[in-house]
């Protein structure tokens, strides 16, 4: 048994990142100020992955390939904050190993467009996950987000929803896209966003207007622009990724 244990802890040590990137003092801030904000620790491979969907000019391909990459590591993230209850079951060897199992029913939803592009990554790792959409298009009168188009799973009040959206600026879209949920009986404690990139604009207005819900970035940037556009950012990933630009 010690020796066993031994080699495990030598396993574990050798696993373990060994050069973690230290989040930004502003991106620290942020997530003290909000404690339903979780950034993905900053190893040098999400830092590379982000390095090469960053630059200008990256291949469409490399694009897509690398965040897809990307969005695989957000949404197996996402699946740990979910809750989950012991379960002890008989190998084959007729031990028994005493784990967990997923504690509710989960779907996604996805803000159209850019939205659409995480759901292979959740469909690869929830079987049969069920998947709803929701079109939210700027006002170009009001320069206030408006709903166009929604379609839910129709037991979506009883599930945990997972929240689809690569880009966080402003947050009016995702809280608009929040406030469907509610209005369609989801505990507003149900709600995981999951997300790429965040400024810090918009996770402050989405824990001012639903303090709840749980935010899950890949990385916080620095600032809006007086376009509202994130910087250092990426452009806009559904024009990239679904070669629109």
């Amino acid at each position: 048994g010690d020796v066993y244990k031994r080699q495990y802890q030598r396993r574990v040590r050798v696993s373990t990142p060994i050069c973690t990137k230290p989040l930004p003092d502003f991106a620290e801030r942020v997530c003290t100020e909000h404690g339903l904000c979780a950034v993905l620790p900053q190893t040098p491979q999400l830092v590379a992955l982000h390095t090469i969907i960053r630059d200008k000019d990256a291949s469409r391909e490399d694009f897509i390939f690398y965040s897809d990459r990307l969005i695989r590591l957000l949404v197996e993230e996402g699946l740990n904050h979910l809750p989950y209850h012991k379960k002890t079951v008989v190998t084959p060897t007729q031990a028994e190993f005493e784990g967990y199992e997923f504690g509710s029913h989960v779907c996604g939803v996805s803000i159209v467009r850019a939205g659409e592009a995480m759901e292979a990554s959740l469909r690869s790792v929830c079987k049969s996950v069920r998947i709803g959409k929701i079109l939210i298009q700027r006002d170009e009168e009001t320069a206030l987000p408006k709903l166009i188009y929604v379609k839910l799973p129709q037991d979506i009040q009883e599930r945990k929803v997972l929240l689809l959206d690569p880009m966080l600026a402003t947050g009016g879209s995702a809280c608009r896209a929040i406030k469907v949920l509610v209005d369609h009986g989801v505990p507003e404690a149900n709600i995981v966003f999951l997300n790429l990139i965040a400024a810090p604009e918009g996770i402050r207005r989405m824990k001012a207007d639903y303090p709840k819900v749980q935010i899950i970035t890949t990385m916080i940037d620095a600032l809006l622009n007086e376009k509202k556009y994130i910087i250092p950012g990426i452009g806009d990933f559904g024009d990239r990724y679904f070669g629109t630009v």
